[in-house]
């Protein structure tokens, strides 16, 4: 039996993709390994948000290619994903020894070139077919990912996502509601939306995400319901209003903001103000004040002065953000800023900046979880680590641990008692 090992860079839509082909693989009488020098095809599934992945991806190929010309010349090696839509062909140039490239919505073509095609470049884009192609997961995890939408229409100027994964479209409301029963079936009890624009997600017969989380929550078996990544303008008052009457709703939501300066803002393309921002933010915390939120933060576009930062320090604060993510601003191949702006901030400067900002998320990270110690907090469990040790999750996505004689917890919620707290881990046990 032909084995295969996939490694997968950047985003959960990316996890998602690969889940989809690693139990399409299955089917078709693959076995996956852990080992890629044992492995009859490697597959990278890739990200190009940040030059460093870009690069990282390409370092990555030129350990596979030694570990091929040392223990199987007849390895086949694929790059899928954002990369392979980004470059195309230079792919291929720079690593010659790569037989596949295939963009987000051509990768389903993998399956086919295997059996009939030696070498093969495809990055075009074929929208929903590689739904139709390839098998729903069979998942045995408490928490699974479900794509609902793809794409973006906002064209922010930083953002390579509108040229590699294209224009928005949803898939159909009643094969996304088939593929949650599914993943029930096997065992999961939290339900993650997933799409670019997730909070956008509309099919041809009008059905949005509020409806995909009303027919969610119906399900008995289902505990939990996430969604990401919302864009801030279409975060509809009908979803908002889901955190106060939909108690499977995790009061956790991630509402990137990626910068506090309304001046960068506007540069950056985002469709909102500071200040509408903020509203938003009001508007949640009148319907369910318990509800925390998460952000992307982008330090260092171009022309960013320190008074913009500033004002991104001073949102970081005023929300205040969550497990959140920051970077420094490179500029990306085919993106408006590339052709328009100048990347003119200092990189020293961009690098303070950036150790500023993530200084601060650290520290309100690590004084909620501090604030938790002493508190019930309801888990659901994810992990079974054996000796009497579990790990889960709590509603606001921190990592706990438990210690425990009880056994059969894997996918239960049960309530915990906070006995200790690090900036990324809780400790306690079975209230």
């Amino acid at each position: 039996m032909k084995k295969f090992f996939i490694q997968t860079f950047g985003c959960q839509m990316n996890v998602y993709d690969s889940d989809r082909l690693h139990a399409t693989l299955a089917t078709r009488g693959w076995a996956p390994t852990d080992k890629i020098e044992t492995a009859d095809l490697v597959i990278l599934n890739t990200c190009s948000v940040r030059e460093k992945a870009t690069e990282k991806v390409f370092s990555h190929l030129g350990k596979i290619n030694k570990l091929k010309k040392k223990y199987n010349l007849e390895m086949k090696i694929a790059v899928i994903g954002c990369v392979a839509k980004e470059l195309g062909k230079v792919v291929r140039h720079r690593a010659p020894y790569v037989d596949y490239v295939f963009g987000p919505q051509s990768w389903h073509l993998l399956l086919g070139a295997l059996e009939n095609t030696p070498t093969l470049c495809d990055t075009g884009n074929y929208r929903l077919d590689k739904f139709k192609d390839l098998a729903t997961v069979k998942t045995q995890a408490v928490s699974a990912f479900i794509s609902i939408q793809e794409g973006c229409d906002n064209v922010c100027t930083y953002c390579i996502v509108p040229f590699t994964r294209e224009r928005e479209f949803s898939r159909d409301f009643d094969t996304v509601m088939k593929e949650v029963d599914q993943v029930v079936s096997n065992g999961a009890r939290e339900i993650v939306f997933l799409g670019q624009n997730v909070n956008n997600y509309k099919d041809e017969n009008g059905k949005n995400l509020a409806d995909l989380i009303r027919a969610t929550a119906k399900i008995e078996l289902v505990k939990r319901i996430r969604y990401v990544t919302s864009y801030p303008t279409y975060l509809t008052d009908e979803l908002i209003d889901l955190f106060g009457s939909e108690p499977k709703v995790m009061p956790f939501l991630n509402l990137p903001i990626q910068a506090g300066s309304n001046a960068v803002l506007k540069k950056m393309n985002r469709h909102y103000t500071r200040e509408d921002y903020f509203a938003i933010i009001d508007k949640i915390k009148k319907v369910n004040p318990n509800v925390v939120v998460s952000s992307d933060l982008i330090v260092g576009f171009c022309g960013e002065t320190e008074e913009d930062f500033q004002d991104t320090m001073d949102a970081a604060k005023r929300v205040p953000f969550l497990v959140s993510y920051s970077f420094k601003y490179s500029p990306r191949p085919h993106t408006p800023a590339q052709k328009a702006f100048k990347d003119d901030v200092n990189p020293k400067d961009k690098a303070e900046r950036l150790k500023r900002l993530q200084d601060l998320l650290h520290r309100i990270q690590k004084d909620f979880n501090q604030a938790c110690i002493g508190k019930t907090v309801e888990v659901l469990i994810d992990q079974d680590k054996g000796a009497g040790v579990f790990r889960g999750r709590s509603p606001y996505m921190q990592n706990v641990k438990i210690d425990t004689d009880k056994e059969g917890l894997l996918g239960e919620v049960v309530s915990v008692k906070i006995k200790d707290a690090s900036s990324f881990l809780l400790y306690g046990e079975l209230a």
